[in-house]
């Protein structure tokens, strides 16, 4: 068999996992006719096409799926091996860390952990992708992701968590149609018209008090993501449940009036998580040092 470097694992790799050419290439920082012409060295090598086009892009064969885990495995712990190697130096690096978190982290947390991550190393890069609880176990253990921000617990024998977060719940109406009292009564919470975001992101622990209150609100809109709701709550006479700190950045957006629940829900955890899969980086326990930082963890 020819011989095979590391950047065509690493090619090989994160073709897999992006299921694009034009994604790969834009990951590795190389041209699409790299990426190809790896492919070709690969397939020459393997004698297999690995990759075939599908409905949803580069789809793998079953000879280029058995090779995926034992590749990511062996180009992860290569690659924490030199990392651990050498020093880290925060203020001339220029490696580029990957997080995942909801629309929700990204509007409450984001800019702190962004900001802080710029006074420290100025020359890094963050990449952040959109939370898919379903498939962030796999995420961490393949190393597609460095951490993951979620409120939801995510399980796994080589997942480590660490809280960085209290938060508890309120709810918010514009100020232009909300009660005109300091505190909510039930019954004029329970009179509201309501906004509600899909319990898919793991905020349903109001629903699920209410529900064993025997109540269910009126709820007037259903929505997929927290984002649009500064511009929403603006426009119509809706009241939402929001984390409080996600409350309070969407006031500095739009006149709101915050009230306490008038009922009583649980406080919840908003953890960072990541895998301690393969040798320990400095840059990655660096990276998450940066991150309980920002949102306030000493």
């Amino acid at each position: 068999m020819p011989s095979i470097d590391l950047n065509l694992i690493r090619t090989f790799v994160t073709l897999y996992e992006a299921k694009s050419v034009t994604l790969a290439a834009d990951k590795l920082f190389v041209t699409q006719p790299s990426v190809s012409y790896a492919l070709s060295r690969l397939r020459e090598i393997f004698k297999d096409r690995l990759f075939v086009r599908g409905r949803e892009g580069m789809e793998p064969t079953v000879y280029a799926t058995q090779l995926y885990g034992v590749f990511r495995d062996s180009l992860q712990t290569i690659e924490h091996t030199v990392d651990s190697a050498r020093n880290f130096e925060a203020s001339v690096t220029e490696k580029r860390f990957t997080l995942a978190m909801t629309d929700l982290g990204e509007m409450a947390l984001l800019p702190y952990i962004f900001k802080k991550l710029q006074q420290q190393a100025p020359g890094v890069e963050l990449e952040v992708l959109p939370l898919e609880i379903d498939k962030v176990e796999e995420w961490l253990s393949s190393g597609k992701v460095d951490a993951v921000i979620c409120s939801r617990t995510i399980p796994g024998a080589q997942i480590e968590r660490r809280v960085i977060l209290e938060e508890s719940y309120v709810c918010v109406m514009h100020q232009q149609f909300a009660p005109d009292c300091d505190e909510l009564t039930l019954e004029q919470f329970m009179n509201q018209k309501h906004a509600l975001v899909t319990r898919s992101l793991g905020h349903g622990l109001a629903e699920e008090v209410l529900a064993d209150m025997g109540l269910q609100r009126k709820v007037s809109l259903v929505l997929p993501h927290f984002s649009v709701l500064p511009s929403l709550l603006k426009h119509s006479p809706l009241m939402v449940i929001l984390p409080r700190k996600i409350a309070f950045a969407f006031s500095e957006i739009v006149p709101l009036k915050i009230y306490s629940l008038p009922f009583a829900v649980p406080s919840f955890e908003v953890a960072l998580y990541w895998s301690r899969r393969g040798l320990e980086s400095p840059a990655l326990h660096w990276f998450r040092e940066i991150i309980a930082e920002a949102v306030g963890v000493e």
